[in-house]
């Protein structure tokens, strides 16, 4: 049986390194306890599949397998966040061929963030936004993530993506979640998603 386990991924910049868009305190909240949660408790249905597997005994596997995606997406997309995000100013130019695949999307960087910012602030509940593109079509597409695991599209390679889950910003920015989504762009690790977009592409 595998033995294999998730781990909470260490951040490429310091907890006080994203200030003032981003504090210290909510960074390493969001890092060492939620991300941290979710790590955990992934592991930990592994074990419960493991020992069930073990004993040969049933488990009720709607809700284990519901709640293992649950808390894996969690931690897969916090692991995508937490690279997508340089100190202000550190994280290059939105230029070159990721550039140029919005353009023609979009027909504009402005129109590509006016729909990814209303998209990202429409979230009903929680969940998170993204940037991905589709490996049948190689078109660019936002996609909507509802509570991690829900409206998902398979196959289809993450470029950047935000979390707004309140726990996300409420530190900082209380429930103003546009507040926060202006913060954050000026976070975007452009070279990031380039890299990621480049690699899509293949």
């Amino acid at each position: 049986m595998g033995t294999a386990r998730y781990s909470l991924p260490a951040l490429p910049y310091g907890y006080a390194d994203l200030e003032p868009l981003m504090s210290e305190l909510q960074l390493t909240i969001h890092h060492q306890k939620h991300h941290q949660a979710y790590v955990d408790a992934a592991n930990g249905l592994l074990d419960k599949l493991a020992q069930a597997r073990a004993d040969g005994v049933d488990l009720d596997l709607k809700s284990t397998l519901k709640s293992l995606s649950w808390n894996v997406a969690g931690h897969v997309l916090h692991s995508l966040f937490w690279e997508g995000m340089a100190p202000a100013g550190r994280g290059g130019q939105l230029e070159g061929p990721l550039a140029e695949a919005l353009l023609q999307e979009f027909g504009s960087i402005e129109r590509f963030r006016r729909e990814f910012t209303q998209t990202a602030a429409s979230v009903e509940g929680s969940g998170w936004t993204a940037l991905t593109r589709c490996s049948q079509t190689g078109r660019l597409l936002i996609m909507q993530v509802e509570k991690h695991n829900v409206n998902l599209y398979p196959t289809f390679d993450i470029l950047m993506v935000v979390d707004v889950f309140e726990h996300a910003y409420y530190v900082d920015y209380r429930n103003d979640r546009g507040k926060f989504l202006e913060a954050w762009w000026e976070l975007v690790n452009w070279e990031v998603v380039g890299r990621r977009f480049a690699a899509s592409r293949g």
